[in-house]
C-alpha cells in the first residue's frame, strides 16, 4: 500500500480561509473598479491614475519598510524591469478606461482572457511547452473573446481595444515577474511602477486636467485603500491554500459585475457576453484544475502560481496570472 500524500498542517487547519479571503479581496477589488466607473464619469483616466498612485505612497511606504530583504533599490534585470514597469502601467490605464465606458461585466470577460494570454506568451519567454489540453482550452478562450466582441457584429471601440491591450499588458507583467522576480526585491517590483504611473500620468493629465474636489480625493484614497487591502488578502488566501482554490475566486467578480452594473448603472449583460465569458471562465478553470493534479504537466504553468506584490495602482482582474513570480519568499 502507498504511503499517503503529505498535507501541510498550516492549509489543512485554515480550512475554507484561503477560498473565503479570496472571495473578500475580489469583493474588494470589484467595489474599486465601480468607484473608479463612477469617478471616471467627471475625471480623465489620466487624473484618476495619477491622485491613486500618489495618495498610494504612504501605504506603500509601510509595506517597504516591513521588508525583510536587504539590498539596494537598484534593478538586478533593468531592461525585463523597464517591460515589466511600462506594461503595469499600460494594463491599469487601459482597464481602468475600459470601466469607465464599457458594462462591467464585458470589462471583465475581456480582462479575464489575460491567464491565456500568459499560457502562450510563458512558451517564448519561460521555455514552457504547451500539451494538447492547454492548447485547446486556450483556444476555446480565446473564441470566447470573439464571442464578446463579435467583430463585424457590433462596433470595436477605443474601450474594448484597450481592454485587450490591458489583458495583454497584463499578461506580460506575468512572464515577466515569473522570469525575473525570484532576483528582485518586492520594494523594487512596488516601486518601479507607482514611480512610473506618478511621472506618466502627471504629463498625460496635464492638458486635461480638472481641479478635484475634496470629496472625490476621499473617493481616490478609499480606492487605494480597497485595492491595498484586497491584495493583502489575496496574499494571505495563497498562504493558507492551494492556487487551485483560491485562483478560480477571481472570476465571482463577474457576479459582481453583473450585481453592480444592474443596481447603479441599469447595465444587464447580453447574452453573447454571458455565453463568451462562460467559455473563458470555464477554459481558465480547466487549465487550473487540471495542471493542480500532480504530474499532468512538466511544467509548471504561470496559472497555478502565486501572486506576489503588485502597484496598488495595478488592475486585478487578472491578478492570479499577472503576479507569478517568487509566492512563497
Amino acid at each position: 500500500m502507498s504511503a499517503p500524500a503529505q498535507t501541510d498542517p498550516e492549509r489543512l487547519a485554515s480550512g475554507p480561509a484561503g477560498p473565503l479571503m479570496a472571495l473578500l479581496a475580489f469583493a474588494f477589488y470589484a467595489t474599486h473598479d465601480v468607484l473608479i466607473r463612477i469617478l471616471g464619469e467627471t475625471y480623465s483616466v489620466f487624473q484618476i491614475m495619477f491622485y491613486m498612485g500618489l495618495l498610494s505612497f504612504p501605504m506603500l511606504v509601510v509595506i517597504l519598510i516591513r521588508d525583510p530583504h536587504p539590498g539596494t533599490l537598484r534593478a538586478v534585470h533593468p531592461w525585463w524591469m523597464t517591460l515589466r514597469t511600462l506594461m503595469v502601467v499600460a494594463s491599469a490605464f487601459g482597464a481602468f478606461y475600459a470601466f469607465t465606458v464599457l458594462p462591467l461585466a464585458q470589462v471583465y470577460a475581456v480582462l479575464f482572457a489575460s491567464p491565456l494570454l500568459v499560457t502562450l506568451l510563458a512558451i517564448p519567454v519561460l521555455g514552457e511547452r504547451v500539451g494538447i489540453h492547454r492548447g485547446l482550452a486556450v483556444v476555446v478562450g480565446l473564441i470566447g473573446v470573439l464571442v464578446v466582441l463579435r467583430p463585424g457584429a457590433q462596433d470595436i471601440t477605443l474601450g474594448h481595444i484597450s481592454a485587450l491591450i490591458s489583458a495583454l499588458a497584463a499578461a506580460l507583467v506575468g512572464v515577466t515577474s515569473r522570469k525575473i522576480g525570484r532576483a528582485e526585491r518586492s520594494a523594487v517590483l512596488l516601486l518601479y511602477p507607482m514611480m512610473a504611473n506618478v511621472v506618466i500620468m502627471a504629463v498625460l493629465m496635464a492638458p486635461v486636467y480638472v481641479p478635484m474636489a475634496l470629496p472625490h480625493l476621499g473617493v481616490v484614497a478609499i480606492i487605494a485603500f480597497l485595492a491595498l487591502l484586497a491584495m493583502m488578502l489575496t496574499i494571505s488566501a495563497y498562504r493558507r491554500a492551494e492556487a487551485a482554490l483560491v485562483a478560480p475566486m477571481q472570476y465571482s467578480q463577474i457576479l459582481w459585475a453583473a450585481f453592480y452594473g444592474a443596481l447603479l448603472f441599469n447595465e444587464s449583460p447580453d447574452r453573447w457576453t454571458v455565453a463568451g465569458a462562460g467559455l473563458i471562465v470555464g477554459s481558465g478553470l480547466y487549465i487550473v484544475f487540471r495542471e493542480s493534479r500532480r504530474n499532468v504537466s512538466a511544467n509548471r504553468p504561470v496559472q497555478r502560481t502565486r501572486m506576489r506584490n503588485e502597484s496598488v495602482a495595478a488592475p486585478r482582474p487578472v491578478i492570479i496570472a499577472a503576479e507569478a513570480a517568487n509566492a512563497d519568499s
